[in-house]
This record gives C-alpha cells, structure tokens and sequence, in this order.
C-alpha cells in the first residue's frame, strides 16, 4: 500500500513536470506535445492557431487581490477582443495573482492564456451566476425540472477557441454548491466549471482544473476538440464533479490526462431518453490517450448513462485507474434508446479496483415520466485487449437487459489479480453473448474461450490529424 502511495504521488508528479518542461521547435512549425516555455518575458506555447493581437486582464480593470470582484473587467476584456476576430484572432493573458470573477462568455478566434501562478477563482456568491436554459437533449436541468446555472466559462456558437497556459489554475471553488446540493438547497442544477456548446476547434490544454460544483470540463453539440495535458481535481466524495464530460461530440481528443474524482474521471455522454432520442446527436470518433484516473465510487471512463443520442466509435489506449470503482463502464437501461457500439479498448492497467469490467444495462434515473419505456438501447461491438489488474474485488459484473442483450463482446489478453477479500464467483454475466481469449480467471461461460486478438482501429481519426504550432506571447503588462 505504501509503493502505491508514493506511485500516486509519483504519476502526480510527472504530469505536472510534463506540463511545465516539455519544450518546443521553431516559429510556426507543426509540433507535438507542446506546453508553455517561458524566456523572460517571452512565453512560447503550442496552440492550433496563434493570435496576432494580445491584452492583459488589467487593461480592463482587474486586480487579482483575491477579493475583488472581476466579473465585469473580464466579460470586458473578452468582448473588446472579439473585435479581432476577423484580424487574426486575439489572445487574453491572465497575469500571476488571484482573479475573483463570476460567469464570464468566450468568444471566436480568442485565446485564454494563464501565467502558471494565475488562479481564476469562482465567485462563491450565487448571484453571481445566471441561470441557463436546459439543454435540449435532456429536456431540463440535470438534478431539478428547471434551468441550470450557466458554467462559470462559458461559450456557445463558436469557432477556434483557445484556453490554455503554463498550468495556471481555475478552481470552482465548490463546496459551497456540494453543500446546498446535499442540503437540497437548490432550485436549478449546478454549474459546470467550463462548457463549450455549439461549436468546433477547441483546444483545452495545460491547466489545472479545481473544485467544480458539477461536471468540470463539459463540450457539448461541439466538433474537433482537443483536451491535452489538464490535471483535474475534486474531493473524492464530492457529488457529481466528473472529469471530463463529451456530449454529443464528433472528433474528440483527450490525451495525457490526471484525473481525481468525486465521479468519473471521463464520462461520455449525448442525450436523456426521450429528449436525446429526439435530438439525435450522437457522441463518436472519440480518443482518450494516456489518462490516469482516482475515483473510488466511480468508473474511469463510463459510457452513458445519459446515451439516448448515441455512442460511436470511441478508443481509449494506454489508461491507468488506481483505487476506482470500475476501468471502463456502460451504463443504460430501457427507456434511454440509441446504441453503444464500436468501443475499443487497449492498454488498461489497474489496482485496487471493485470492479475491473462492468456493463449495466438497468442504470438508473429518468428525466419525467413522459420517457418511452419501450426504447431499447442497443450494446454491441465492445472490445477490451491487454488488460492487467491488480486487487481486484470482482473480475466482472455483466447485466444485459432480457430480450435485448449486449452482443459482440470481445476480451483478450487480460490478467485480473484478486484481492484477498474478492468474490468466490469473480464473474457475473447475463443477457450478454461474445468471446474470450486468454483471460485470467476464467469468464462465465456464456463468454467462450477463443484465440483471438480483440479489434483496436490502426486508421487514425481526422482529429489525430491535428497539429499544434509554437506561439509566441511576449508579456508587455503588469
């Protein structure tokens, strides 16, 4: 327990090293993984585009005392800098200091740049948050029949949008709305810390993402979208601060990525029964690369529950969960519709887990009444290759859902370890049909053994295709 302590540590460790020293080419070149690299003044940082204008916060006003409220100085500053929208795009530094600040809109072709000593904290006083229409694939707030409070960044309609910097912080400060919402104190649902809708070409990158009241990072209805090298975290008993959260997104990147979670690390999502049925927008060509997940009550990477649009082609590869309740779930139940279907897994390490495997065709809560009960969802085509996993309570819990069972299940290459305290029947499975290949201990056997090497694409997707450029930001503000 103790090697696993310092590993934690260790993994922590190494991605915020990573954030902060991985270094760069030439001006313009295509580059890899880039983070910011400072040169006095100068900072040098990769970005899908680069900004041919630049402002400081504190040309409009703000003061980062920590108690000040900025608000007004930073929807200041992001509106002013949408006039360079259509002159090569503008760039907003954040400078070191604390920066109070409500609910504050994005804007095209605009970059958010936080020096690795700025923090932006949320306002902690309601007021400060407007409340939000639902979305239409859900119909109404996630946790109460009316609107939601509008995330504390916030854009919609947008085009090639930037927030990055040198692994400066945005904390959410949330304990206060984990306390109202336990308290049943509040009337509409929690805010996302940042939420993208509507949009394409998104980069989040090089950030540390703090104490959401809700989900933390949440792109929703949006395209081509990069999330690289954040550090997420939240208390592991607080509610619902999942850490990234796709939602009816198409070409999707979360690579290099450490996650502690009061939910699940990644969540992916398109829609609630009757209101995602009808809208229609799937989530698929999804990848999640070299993610390290915490979360002891909740799943790594889950698919669904909220599926009614559809899942699609999602690969993850390279993942890591320690001490979290399950590697990579689906959830669903009748009523939600749709598909999950083509899933590819490769790579998945694991240790202190309650479960290494977990698929739920009965999960749980419905939005209203008005939802078809009679909306099957619909599992298939769901592969998981070179699996190790270490102290595990129980190997698998497979539940399909009678008549409608999950099919084209494949996994090969897996070693479960079993804790002391596990299962006698590590494997539990009904209404579920596939095959096994060299699985350790042995599956139920509605899973049959047969040597074959579970499906991972070798085609990249066009998102993957995407190249960072090394910027330059040369500070010219206090």
């Amino acid at each position: 327990m103790e090697l696993w302590r310092y590993t934690i540590k260790l993994l922590a460790a190494v991605v915020v090293v990573g954030i902060l020293l991985v270094s760069t080419g030439t001006e313009c070149r295509a580059v890899g993984k880039v983070g910011a690299v400072t040169t006095g003044s100068v900072f040098e940082y990769g970005a899908v585009s680069c900004r041919a204008h630049s402002f400081s916060v504190t040309d409009f006003g703000a003061v980062g005392d920590g108690k000040t409220l900025n608000t007004r100085a930073f929807q200041q500053a992001v509106d002013h800098l949408s006039r360079y929208s259509q002159q090569g795009g503008a760039l907003l530094y954040v400078p070191p200091g604390r920066w109070l600040t409500g609910t504050f809109n994005l804007t095209s072709h605009f970059t958010l740049f936080l020096h690795k000593d700025a923090v932006l904290l949320a306002s902690q006083d309601i007021n400060d948050w407007p409340l939000a229409k639902p979305l239409p694939s859900y119909g109404h707030g996630r946790e109460a029949p009316g609107g939601r409070y509008m995330s504390f960044i916030f854009g919609t309609n947008l085009t090639d949008v930037i927030i990055t910097g040198m692994n400066g912080t945005i904390d959410g400060q949330g304990e206060i709305w984990w306390t109202k919402f336990h308290e049943g104190k509040l009337r509409y649902t929690r805010p996302h810390l940042i939420e993208i809708m509507h949009s394409n070409n998104i980069q989040i990158s090089h950030l540390t993402l703090l104490n959401s009241p809700f989900w933390t990072l949440h792109p929703v209805y949006s395209s081509d979208v990069i999330i690289q090298r954040i550090t997420i975290l939240a208390p592991v008993k607080s509610p619902n601060t999942d850490g990234i959260d796709p939602d009816s997104c198409t070409n999707t990147r979360i690579e290099d990525c450490f996650i502690v979670s009061g939910d699940d690390c990644v969540a992916v999502k398109s829609g609630w029964d009757e209101y995602g049925i009808a809208y229609g927008m799937p989530t698929r060509h999804l990848a999640i690369r070299r993610l390290t997940c915490i979360s002891p009550t909740s799943a790594m990477i889950a698919l669904g529950s909220e599926m009614s649009g559809g899942i699609e082609d999602v690969r993850a590869e390279d993942i890591t969960a320690i001490n979290t309740e399950s590697g990579v779930r689906i959830k669903t139940a009748m009523g939600r519709g749709a598909y999950v279907r083509d899933v590819y897994v490769k790579g998945m390490k694991m240790h202190t887990m309650k479960w290494a495997f977990w698929m739920d065709g009965n999960y749980g809560s419905h939005p209203d009444k008005h939802y078809n009960p009679n909306a099957r969802p619909m599992v298939s085509g769901i592969n998981y290759r070179d699996v190790v996993a270490e102290n595990v309570t129980m190997a698998a819990q497979f539940n399909g859902i009678p008549g409608d069972p999950f099919t084209g299940i494949c996994i090969s290459n897996a070693t479960i370890a079993m804790s002391p305290k596990s299962k006698e029947a590590p494997w539990t499975c009904s209404h579920v049909q596939g095959i096994t290949s060299g699985v350790t201990p042995r599956p139920c056997s509605i899973l049959p053994e047969k040597t074959v090497a579970c499906q991972f694409p070798t085609a990249k997707l066009p998102i993957d295709m995407v190249k960072f450029k090394k910027c330059v930001y040369k500070v010219r503000h206090t």
